[in-house]
């Protein structure tokens, strides 16, 4: 179970010392992100970057075509992609009561999957040659389109269900069951599929900030940033949900309508992620729990702020452990958010086993 709706009131009277938290996270975001432009395979001048952000020239052009279109770019994607994958996985932490459940409890990630798939591999299969002609078109078109279709198609399948049924534990099984079906078909086209196209798949499939570009952040920023404003007046309604549907609706919530719209903006959130990334593992469900118990609270008003520069923070942190400094060499992201992630994992199964034992 998550924090119970009477742990909302611990940090009462605590205004000041959650806001010093606040800042002291924008601090943290602030230097994680400098520090993760000034690191890497090139490791650039503290002066010389402060003077290319400043809009001046480099000693060096390589610098600046560095830092402008491939460090920075990455840098926003991961601030974006770790906050959005953060607050999802806190939505539906809330929604499910269920402290394992992540932004891709529903299926999203595996209708994603399912997409770039079809792209990918489809037009590799032996057999079908023919047929997978038609996907040409479609695979100009990109990992992204493609990525997007198979989550939307998710979306709205998850809605039309959550619409239908009362029951949040139905809704969760029916998105998991879902999961492993598409997981299932995903793997009968890698069995058929070519080599290579099975290495191109796999290689999404590992995640990647490095692969957006600025004309893609033009799409992607808006899209995340205005569902995560949009997801602040939806605080006071999470809160009468940590008590369950019958208490939230003594207090007037409309629950059928939250659970949709929370449903809505999880699955917009790591919809649109996995679409430009690829499916990041790990960071929703971690995230969420280091925002609890840094806030001592299971108050939405404080952990929707605390979840989004959470998740900024340690997506840095994850992209600047997988380019190592000086080195060529990147690490697979999905590796490094599962080293970070899974501790966290391990210690919440732990915690709430302890408890249980009581």
């Amino acid at each position: 179970m998550v924090p119970a709706f009477s742990q909302l009131t611990k940090n009462k009277g605590k205004t000041g010392s959650n806001s010093v938290l606040l800042l002291l996270l924008c601090l943290g975001l602030i230097l994680l992100f400098l520090l993760d432009l000034h690191s890497g395979s090139v490791l650039i001048p503290v002066k010389e970057l402060v003077r290319v952000l400043a809009g001046g020239e480099s000693s060096n052009p390589t610098w600046k075509e560095i830092i402008l279109n491939l460090r920075l770019p990455r840098m926003i994607t991961a601030i974006f992609a770790g906050s959005a994958l953060g607050l999802s996985g806190l939505f539906m932490q809330t929604l499910f009561l269920n402290p394992l459940a992540g932004p891709f409890v529903l299926g999203i990630n595996s209708g994603a999957s399912l997409g770039v798939a079809l792209v990918i591999l489809l037009s590799g299969l032996g057999g079908f040659s023919s047929f997978a002609g038609g996907f040409d078109l479609l695979a100009e078109v990109g990992m992204v389109l493609s990525a997007s279709i198979g989550s939307v198609i998710v979306i709205f399948l998850i809605l039309f269900i959550a619409r239908r049924i009362a029951s949040r534990t139905v809704i969760l099984i029916i998105g998991i069951m879902f999961g492993y079906g598409v997981s299932a078909l995903v793997s009968v086209l890698i069995h058929f599929s070519l080599a290579e196209r099975v290495q191109s798949f796999l290689t999404w499939s590992f995640g990647s900030f490095s692969t957006v570009s600025w004309k893609e952040l033009q799409i992607m920023v808006p899209l995340l940033g205005i569902t995560m404003l949009l997801s602040f007046p939806l605080a006071k309604s999470l809160n009468a949900l940590l008590l369950g549907e019958t208490y939230a609706s003594s207090m007037g919530v409309e629950t059928r309508s939250i659970r949709s719209l929370v449903i809505l903006s999880a699955a917009v959130l790591a919809a649109t992620v996995t679409a430009f990334c690829g499916p990041v593992a790990f960071l929703g469900i971690a995230i969420p729990h280091l925002g609890r118990n840094l806030f001592r609270t299971g108050d939405h008003r404080i952990l929707i702020p605390a979840t989004i520069l959470l998740g900024g923070i340690l997506a840095l942190v994850a992209d600047l452990a997988t380019h190592i400094p000086g080195h060529g060499i990147v690490l697979p992201l999905n590796a490094l958010t599962s080293l970070i992630g899974a501790p966290v994992v391990i210690w919440v199964i732990a915690r709430y086993q302890h408890v249980g034992g009581k």
